[in-house]
């Protein structure tokens, strides 16, 4: 069925559209009080994220108070490990901790098959849920991390400030990461082809911790598993595409290379200046971002001016997705959001005209 406002998805896609379409990562989350209220229900992460009613609230939630353009479904990059049989807790003041992280081939060996359709099929369950209650008003993104970013948590056992471990797994047993790469890659093929068959209609890999690669390597260990991925993606549904989008943290110094990988479009963290990277990737794919999630805690007027500086930054013409450069802060006011939000509905207009179409 048509979706009323596929914002998003033209944009995405490069295609004009009537104002510059905007939703958040991390929007449904610790900064709304509601979400805390909710989360109470189930204290342990995990079995909140596996309580397909329960995520269907959580995505819901910032979309009863901000006009949003689209939903992302509310879960974890981590849910694969844990699907793989790894033993993963959320722990107070630590996030997440793997107490049986990987360390040789035969660990990565041991790691259980997956069957995404039984082991994950909560988050099939959630997409079921929520699309209902969306009722084709805006589209549903799914997600998934980057095998490199959810490998970190894998072989490091829990988040880390220098990443040693698995650097050294890299540079002194290759292999072995690349074993378990393309094991994950596997999966999260499968895993986001059955989020799209479950209605999700825009797809994102998360690659949050790419960027602390060294040149070669990010091409080595980080892009060609996520370009593996998106070329085995379901990338039409009904005649309709569905746009795949790249997220790494830090890309400046691989932005050419990221929009000739197969993606659709490009996140943007907020180091990458706007109006550089539009020019860089010159129309082969559009770019999403770029905020600082911490200029959401300045004033008013600044924030207003720094989204005028990123709207400005793009410029005319279609393939703009505004967001923020990484995931919302929980501390964030909400007062601050809607300003940000009401900024880039006010100044993001691109009227569709024929000069735009000729370009598309």
């Amino acid at each position: 069925m048509t979706i009323q406002n596929d914002r998003i998805i033209r944009a995405l896609l490069r295609q004009p559209v009537d104002r510059t379409p905007i939703w958040l990562m991390r929007q449904a989350g610790r900064y709304l009080p509601e979400y805390r209220e909710l989360r109470k229900r189930t204290p342990d992460f995990m079995t909140f994220c596996k309580t397909p009613e329960l995520a269907c609230e959580a995505t819901l939630q910032p979309l009863a108070r901000f006009p949003l353009d689209a939903a992302i479904v509310f879960s974890d990059i981590l849910t694969v490990p844990d699907a793989m049989g790894m033993d993963l807790q959320f722990v107070s003041g630590e996030g997440p901790v793997i107490r049986n992280p990987i360390r040789s081939m035969d660990d990565v060996k041991k790691l259980k098959p997956v069957e995404v359709e039984a082991d994950l099929a909560y988050v099939q369950e959630a997409i079921r849920l929520i699309n209902i209650e969306l009722d084709n008003k805006i589209p549903l993104i799914g997600f998934a991390g980057s095998p490199w970013t959810v490998a970190t948590y894998m072989v490091e056992g829990a988040s880390s400030k220098t990443f040693s471990t698995i650097k050294t797994m890299l540079y002194r047993e290759p292999e072995i990461l690349h074993a378990l790469l393309q094991r994950l890659a596997d999966v999260t093929v499968r895993y986001l082809n059955m989020q799209i068959a479950a209605g999700a209609r825009t797809v994102m890999i998360f690659d949050t911790w790419g960027g602390v690669l060294s040149n070669n390597e990010y091409v080595d260990f980080s892009l060609q598993y996520m370009k593996k991925i998106a070329d085995q993606l379901i990338r039409d549904v009904n005649g309709q595409r569905i746009p795949v989008v790249f997220f790494t943290k830090h890309c400046d110094p691989w932005l050419e290379l990221l929009a000739a990988s197969g993606c659709d479009a490009v996140g943007l963290d907020s180091t990458v200046d706007m109006a550089s990277a539009k020019q860089r990737v010159a129309g082969r794919v559009a770019l999403q971002g770029n905020l600082d999630p911490f200029l959401l805690f300045a004033k008013p007027d600044r924030i207003e001016q720094a989204v005028i500086d990123i709207l400005d930054g793009y410029g005319p013409g279609p393939g703009h997705v505004f967001n923020l450069g990484h995931g919302i802060d929980k501390d964030t006011p909400i007062d601050s959001v809607e300003r940000m939000v009401e900024a880039v509905r006010h100044y993001g207009h691109q009227p569709v005209t024929q000069e735009m179409e000729l370009v598309v």
